[in-house]
């Protein structure tokens, strides 16, 4: 019979073999970005980025030329709001706030406010698969919602190794698979949509470098361009945009 210190050993040593594997990176490139920005959302589409940024005062969305950091288009919020996630839906540019309890449309060529909607709780990051927006609010879960009427038609428990995944931020939609940052940490997870199981983890520990300014914050954005297959990511106020390949 296993004493009571052999079935702890057991049962640590299956739930790390149930947890998903890590992988490490390689950086393609480094493009410039802008250090003001607090990065809370990051699309890439039709060869530009949007980016929805945070910090009261200091939010709002914006396109912007990938090679040379260059914002195109700016559109602020209101000093009250502190903005979070954004994702494009054909024509338009959804954007959350963090604890106004409100979201808002826009033009995706204009920049002009066309809707407002509520929701309970805090909006933490968005991404749109095609079909449904999903939403982070900062606990284990993620929400679908209706493109059209955004109200929320569903929530997935992301686990891994039965362990619930705390802290889900800025999310993309990368080949199937939900990719989210954990806040505080240098990880995304890889998300199964079916069953919000790890598939894996990418640990970018040490992308940034130690000469860059101390200002900068954590680990938040990551845009995928899916028809050059190449994956970016970047932190709020950092000073570099990277693209990446998983190894």
């Amino acid at each position: 019979m296993l004493s009571a210190a052999a079935i702890m050993t057991v049962i640590a040593g299956q739930r790390v073999k149930d947890e998903a594997p890590v992988a490490r990176f390689e950086v393609v490139r480094s493009y410039p970005h802008d250090p003001q920005a607090f990065t809370q959302g990051l699309v890439f589409l039709d060869g530009v980025l949007y980016e929805g940024t945070g910090l009261n005062g200091r939010s709002g969305i914006r396109r912007v030329r990938l090679e040379h950091g260059e914002v195109l288009k700016l559109q602020k919020l209101e000093d009250r709001h502190f903005g979070e996630g954004i994702a494009v839906v054909g024509d338009s540019i959804v954007q959350l706030t963090w604890k106004s309890g409100v979201g808002f449309v826009y033009d995706r060529n204009t920049f002009q406010r066309t809707k407002t909607f509520n929701y309970s709780g805090e909006g933490w990051g968005l991404t749109y698969d095609g079909t449904r927006l999903i939403m982070s609010d900062g606990t284990a879960s993620l929400r679908f919602l209706d493109p059209t009427s955004l109200k929320e038609i569903g929530r997935l428990e992301v686990r891994d190794g039965g362990r619930p995944v705390q802290q889900l931020n800025e999310l993309e939609v990368v080949k199937g698979e939900i990719y989210a940052n954990v806040w505080g940490t240098d990880r995304i997870a890889r998300i199964s949509p079916k069953t919000g199981a790890v598939i894996g983890w990418i640990d970018l520990t040490g992308i940034l470098s130690p000469r860059d300014p101390a200002s900068t914050d954590v680990l938040n954005g990551i845009a995928y361009d899916a028809a050059k297959d190449r994956l970016f990511v970047t932190g709020k106020l950092w000073p570099k945009l990277f693209e990446i390949r998983v190894k």
